[in-house]
């Protein structure tokens, strides 16, 4: 990345056109690099299919800490809850390269949630959107239009009691018809483990 800003500052510094950067690379403010997985039953999803509605996207995996953390205290189900199921739609996405859909399915019997794991064992989807953690979250409006970027709360250890929750305050203004108050911050967890 820093070889990439590099080179464009170069470029801009010599006068010369910098190259225009992938279109299916996730960035807020345009629309969402479109997908389609296989859930851990085997039942596509598309993001298309979910037009006209909020789609929270959660990066995860059950394996790291920080994502344990949340899940004890039922952080992302709390959130969805939260939130119109005729207005809202959650999916998690599973990008660890090890991962399979039957241990994704354990997991999700074990926690008790209901939304699917979407699988992304080759990380396709989870590098067009640049999911550096676990968990790493994404919000993308009515229309497909990424909203927000990064962390699901300001509270990395989990010590504040007054946190604020990114996910539910960018959806709670989506619905609201208000400006996003914080389009992105910086996501805390674990490294998202790639096929290297």
């Amino acid at each position: 990345m820093k070889r990439v800003l590099t080179a464009l500052a170069l470029t801009a510094a010599l006068g010369v056109a910098a190259p225009a950067l992938a279109a299916d690379s996730a960035e807020v403010g345009k629309p969402a690099p479109a997908f389609t997985l296989k859930d851990e039953t085997g039942q596509e999803h598309s993001l298309a299919q979910h037009q006209g509605k909020i789609v929270v996207l959660e990066w995860t995996n059950p394996g790291c800490p920080f994502v344990q953390r949340h899940y004890r205290a039922a952080t992302m189900q709390h959130t969805l809850d939260g939130f119109a199921a005729n207005k809202v739609v959650w999916l998690a996405v599973e990008s660890t390269s090890s991962n399979t859909p039957a241990r994704s399915a354990a997991w999700k019997k074990e926690k008790g949630f209901t939304y699917p794991v979407l699988q992304d064992a080759d990380g396709k989807v989870g590098k067009a959107y640049g999911a550096k953690t676990t968990p790493h979250m994404y919000v993308i409006d009515e229309k497909g239009v990424l909203r927000y970027a990064g962390a699901i709360d300001d509270d990395p250890r989990g010590r504040n009691a007054n946190a604020v929750n990114h996910v539910k305050t960018t959806v709670d203004a989506l619905l609201g018809g208000k400006p996003v108050p914080a389009a992105t911050t910086e996501p805390y967890g674990c490294t998202v483990k790639y096929k290297s």
